[in-house]
């Protein structure tokens, strides 16, 4: 585990996290990407115990609170974020629990324990997929649903210039690179879909929906006119990778 990378964009995120406050919580799975709402990818999570990988700021928990779930458990990175998240789900109707973990690290959470278990747009700041994606099948119960997404791995791949889209890296370079949208240091993971593909199945779970779809709505037009994810690009390149899988019964 690279300990100067995770202490790097702890930093980073602890003076960017103002800047993500509530910033695309569920139902948005990312950018111009389908809602769960169109997708339904989590069912009735009413009475379910849920823990959500890369918390940031609580308002996907809030949701979840907002569909009766029974028990929220989250865990992030930043000491800003934890603190932001405390107090936006101060008043949640169930019991909230929240850790301030990489989650390349078990932080003490129950095992065999969650129904559900999720992380939006926040898996590829994992420093070691591997182990990430160990930790939260230990988490699941058997049978239970493991939902993640992060931004596709084509889209950076391309620069859309002047209306034209170019090929500026390969598809086929992994690991850590520095994203150039943050002023501060991000360092975060450049992945295949074929490897958080065979991550999931060598960890365990079983495939059961791939989403690569875009929306295009009036709506998402509007939100995104002057975003990093802009809408000419994703016409042609998907902004979202989506995975459901699950953990085998027992």
């Amino acid at each position: 585990m690279n300990s100067d990378v995770l202490l790097s964009n702890q930093k980073s995120w602890n003076q960017a996290a103002p800047r993500f406050y509530g910033r695309n919580p569920l139902p948005e799975y990312g950018p111009l990407a389908p809602k769960e709402d169109e997708l339904n990818l989590l069912g009735d999570v009413t009475d379910c115990k849920v823990l959500e990988i890369g918390c940031g700021s609580g308002h996907s928990l809030l949701y979840m609170d907002e569909r009766q779930a029974a028990e929220l458990w989250g865990l992030d990175l930043s000491t800003v974020q934890i603190e932001s998240a405390t107090r936006l789900l101060a008043d949640c109707r169930v019991p909230v629990h929240l850790f301030e973990s990489p989650m390349e690290k078990d932080p003490g959470l129950p095992h065999g324990y969650f129904d559900l278990v999720y992380s939006v747009f926040a898996i590829g700041w994992t420093v070691d997929l591997y182990q990430t994606l160990a930790h939260v099948h230990r988490y699941l119960k058997p049978g239970g649903i493991f939902v993640f997404s992060w931004e596709h791995p084509l889209h950076n791949r391309f620069t859309h210039l002047d209306g034209n889209l170019m090929l500026t890296k390969s598809y086929l370079e992994e690991g850590a690179y520095k994203h150039e949208a943050w002023t501060e240091t991000a360092i975060m993971q450049q992945f295949r879909v074929s490897t958080y593909l065979n991550v999931c199945i060598q960890s365990g779970f079983s495939i059961e929906r791939v989403i690569e779809d875009v929306s295009l709505s009036d709506e998402d037009k509007e939100k995104h006119a002057k975003g990093w994810y802009n809408v000419e690009k994703a016409a042609a390149v998907p902004t979202t990778l989506i995975i459901k899988c699950r953990k085998a019964q027992a």
